[in-house]
C-alpha cells in the first residue's frame, strides 16, 4: 500500500459534503472499515456485549446523511452503534471513554462552512488515531479485503442512541473547575457559533453561577460558523464591549477550540492563553518538566516569556494531533495551538475549548485579576498571517520564484529574531504564509510579494 493518503488529511476525512470523499457512500466504507479494524484491535470488547462505537456530530445539514452512512456501515460488520446526537468533538472523545467503547467517531468539518463535512476518528482511550491505524483504514476502504465479510442474522450490530451523553459531558466538564470555587458575579458572553457547543457551554457556565449573555446558539443545519463563532471573534469582542462582561469567548463549529476576549473587547488568542496557562503553571509547579508544546505558528514571544520563566517551549507541525502525539512522548500535560486548539491533558485527551476557557477564568478568580491584566504576562512579536486560496496544492519548488521571494524575506527578518513559514493548508485549498519580525512594514512589504507570487501561478 503507497504511504500516500488519499482521503485522511491533518484532521480526518473533510471536504465538500457529497463530493468525494465525503458521500454516503465512502462513509459506508469508512464504517465498514473502522469497525473491522477496531474490532480486531482487541479480541475482547472493552465493555458488556458486542464491540460499539460512539458516533457523534456537529450542527450541518449534512450530519443527518453521513451519520446515517457511516453507522450503516458499522452495523454491517456485526458492531453496535451508540448515537449520542449533536455533542462537542471533546465530548465524544471523553464519552467513547465513559462508555468503555471502542472507539469514537465524530462527523464534523470544524471551524470550516456549513456545506463542508467530515469524519474524525478517536481510539478506545479517547486519542486520535495514530496514522498506522489510519492508513490501515484507509486501505481497506479502497482495497475491496472486507467485501465478504457479511455478518447475518443475529449477527448484525444493533443502534441504541444514549439519551444522556450531554449531561455526562457537562459533568465532566465541570470537574475541571475546583470544586469549591464559583464564577458567581462573572459576567460573560458566550458565541457557540450555532455549532455543537449551542447547549453544553453555555450550561456548564450557568450551573457554575456566571451571569450570560449568549449567542450563536440557534442552529438550523446551515448557519454553523457563518458571521459567528471562533472564525468571527469581532462578535465577542463587540458583545463583551456593550454588555460590560468580565469576559467574552467563542467556540468554533465543533467546539474543539476556543478564542477569548477580555473586559474591553480585546481578542484573546491561542497564544496568549497558552502564555497565561504555562505562566501559571510554571509558578504552581504543575506544568510537567516546565515544558509547552506548541506548533510552528505559535507567536517567537512565547518562546521568550516562558524561557524568561524558566521554562522551555517545544514546537511542532501544524495540527493539533502533532501536539498530543508530542504530549504523550514526553509525558507533558499542556500543549496547543495559536487558533485556539489547547489540550490541558491533566483534563481531557484531545482539545477542549469549554476546558481551556474555564482553567483561564480558574486563573482569573484565583489571582482575582481581569482578563487584560493577565494577558500582559507576555510580548507579542508583530506577525502576520496570510491565506492564498489556490487550485492545486504544488509543491513551492514548482513555482517559478516563490521560494527565492521566501529566502529574501527571512535574510531580512531572521537577523532580528523573525522568521518565514509557508505551508499548505491540511484541511482547506490554501496556503498558508506566517512572515515574523520586528518591523510590521517590512512584513506587510514581503507578505504581498510572497502571496502575489503564489496567486499568480495557482491562485483560485
Amino acid at each position: 500500500m503507497s504511504n500516500e493518503r488519499k482521503i485522511f488529511g491533518t484532521d480526518g476525512v473533510r471536504g465538500t459534503a457529497n463530493v468525494e470523499p465525503v458521500t454516503a457512500e465512502t462513509a459506508l466504507k469508512l464504517g465498514r472499515a473502522a469497525a473491522h479494524v477496531f474490532k480486531n484491535l482487541e479480541a475482547r470488547p472493552r465493555g458488556h456485549g458486542r464491540h460499539k462505537i460512539v458516533i457523534g456530530k456537529d450542527t450541518r445539514l449534512s450530519g443527518y446523511m453521513i451519520e446515517n452512512a457511516i453507522s450503516s456501515g458499522v452495523l454491517s460488520m456485526g458492531v453496535d452503534v451508540l448515537f449520542i446526537g449533536p455533542l462537542p468533538t471533546p465530548g465524544v472523545a471523553y464519552v467513547t471513554r465513559s462508555l468503555r467503547a471502542d472507539a469514537g467517531i465524530v462527523i464534523t468539518a470544524s471551524h470550516n462552512p456549513y456545506a463542508d463535512n467530515g469524519i474524525k476518528f478517536f481510539r478506545a482511550d479517547g486519542y486520535k488515531l495514530d496514522d498506522q491505524i489510519e492508513a490501515e483504514i484507509e486501505g481497506l476502504v479502497f482495497s475491496g479485503d472486507i467485501e465478504n465479510i457479511r455478518p447475518t442474522a443475529r449477527e448484525i450490530g444493533k443502534a441504541v442512541r444514549i439519551e444522556d451523553a450531554l449531561g455526562r459531558y457537562i459533568e465532566y466538564a465541570k470537574t475541571s473547575f475546583p470544586r469549591g470555587m464559583t464564577l458567581e458575579g462573572m459576567r460573560v458572553v458566550v458565541d457557540c457559533g450555532h455549532g455543537a457547543a449551542y447547549k453544553s457551554t453555555p450550561c456548564v457556565l450557568r450551573e457554575l453561577g456566571a451571569e450570560l449573555i449568549v449567542t450563536g446558539n440557534q442552529p438550523d443545519g446551515l448557519n454553523i460558523n457563518q458571521g459567528c463563532g471562533s472564525m468571527h471573534p469581532e462578535t465577542i469582542c463587540r458583545l463583551t464591549r456593550e454588555h460590560q462582561a468580565h469576559l467574552g469567548l467563542a467556540h468554533d463549529g465543533d467546539a474543539d477550540r476556543v478564542l477569548l476576549c477580555d473586559e474591553a473587547g480585546t481578542l484573546v488568542d491561542g497564544d496568549d492563553i497558552l502564555a497565561i496557562a504555562t505562566l501559571e503553571m510554571i509558578e504552581q509547579g504543575t506544568l510537567v518538566e516546565k515544558t509547552l508544546v506548541s506548533t510552528v505558528m505559535s507567536n517567537a514571544g512565547l518562546d521568550q516569556a516562558v524561557k524568561a520563566a524558566g521554562g522551555r517551549v517545544l514546537r511542532t507541525p501544524v495540527g493539533d494531533r502533532y501536539v498530543i502525539d508530542e504530549m504523550l512522548r514526553g509525558g507533558y500535560n499542556l500543549g496547543g495551538e495559536q487558533s485556539g486548539h489547547l489540550i490541558f491533558r491533566d483534563h481531557c485527551s484531545t482539545g477542549d475549548g469549554l476546558v481551556a476557557a474555564l482553567q483561564i477564568l480558574r486563573i482569573m478568580k484565583s489571582k482575582d485579576q481581569p482578563l487584560s491584566q493577565l494577558a500582559k504576562c507576555w510580548t507579542r512579536f508583530p506577525q502576520r498571517v496570510t491565506n492564498v486560496r489556490v487550485r492545486e496544492k504544488k509543491p513551492f519548488a514548482e513555482l517559478a520564484g516563490v521560494l527565492d521571494l521566501v529566502a529574501q524575506a527571512e535574510a531580512r527578518v531572521k537577523p532580528a529574531g523573525g522568521r518565514v513559514l509557508l505551508r499548505y493548508s491540511g484541511t482547506e485549498p490554501k496556503a498558508r504564509l506566517l512572515i515574523e519580525g520586528p518591523e510590521d512594514t517590512v512584513l506587510q512589504e514581503w507578505t504581498g510579494r510572497i502571496c502575489d507570487a503564489i496567486q499568480k501561478h495557482i491562485g483560485a
